[in-house]
């Protein structure tokens, strides 16, 4: 079904999400509309109701169906296209490309998975220059902060009990040795959204083979590698490495 046109079908099953009111949606003061949108279609394509290969309507249609401005629809295109869900064709239109695990949707609403993607996003740059920073001027004992902060997870990984507290504590380590109190603060205002992408990222994990955990921790094993040996390019590199691979194993089932 690669490539053929689903118009009717696909649209009643966006239709069954945009009848909750006059406007398309509750709104959710906490979340924009785009996300809220990108959550309603992440939700179709994890169930499979939209499966790979499915053509979405139009933006002129999405607008109609959801009762949303264009703007709104194309924000929700945007992110989808991002998270490399959906692809668009020029001349031809968006296409669904990939679908998460479906026991996805069983550890947080899509539109706050939309709310945790975008923190990544954030998370890429900060624990990125964070750790180039805690490569260029950790101390001995900031040093050996990390490492015990990486053998505890790993201690969790042995026992299949991961939890978002242990992974948040080797970040937090990290950012602490780069010397600069902004890199931990920041850490801490994201603390929510970052605490729940972790808290479906390690989930996932829990619930995978034991490979996928296995990665984690090597991912986590080359940041602390790169920090002892004094590597900022290295550093920054492994940690960027690690978020975007922790952003795929949410969205892509190919490696769940």
């Amino acid at each position: 079904m690669t490539g053929s046109v689903i118009r009717k079908p696909m649209q009643e099953v966006l239709l069954e999400k945009s009848q909750s009111g006059p406007a398309g949606f509750v709104l959710n003061k906490r979340q924009s509309m785009g996300d809220q949108l990108y959550g309603q279609i992440l939700e179709q394509i994890t169930s499979g109701r939209l499966p790979e290969g499915t053509r979405l309507p139009a933006e002129i249609e999405l607008c109609k169906m959801f009762g949303v401005s264009r703007p709104v629809v194309r924000q929700a295109l945007q992110r989808l296209r991002a998270d490399g869900l959906v692809h668009a064709r020029q001349g031809s239109g968006t296409y669904v490309m990939a679908r998460p695990a479906e026991r996805l949707s069983s550890f947080a609403e899509p539109q706050r998975i939309a709310e945790f993607l975008r923190c990544v996003e954030v998370r890429l740059v900060l624990e990125g220059s964070a750790a180039r920073f805690a490569a260029e001027r950790r101390s001995p004992a900031e040093m050996q902060a990390i490492e015990i902060a990486h053998d505890l997870f790993a201690q969790e990984v042995a026992r299949g009990q991961l939890s978002p507290q242990g992974d948040l504590a080797f970040h937090m380590a990290v950012a602490a040795a780069s010397n600069n109190d902004f890199y931990p603060l920041l850490l801490e205002h994201l603390h929510e959204a970052l605490e729940g992408f972790m808290n479906i990222s390690l989930s996932l994990t829990r619930t995978s083979p034991r490979e996928r955990a296995s990665a984690v921790l090597q991912e986590h094993a080359l940041i602390v590698e790169a920090i002892r040996v004094q590597d900022p390019d290295a550093a920054e590199v492994a940690m960027r490495f690690h978020i975007t691979q922790a952003r795929r194993r949410m969205i892509d089932r190919n490696r769940d």
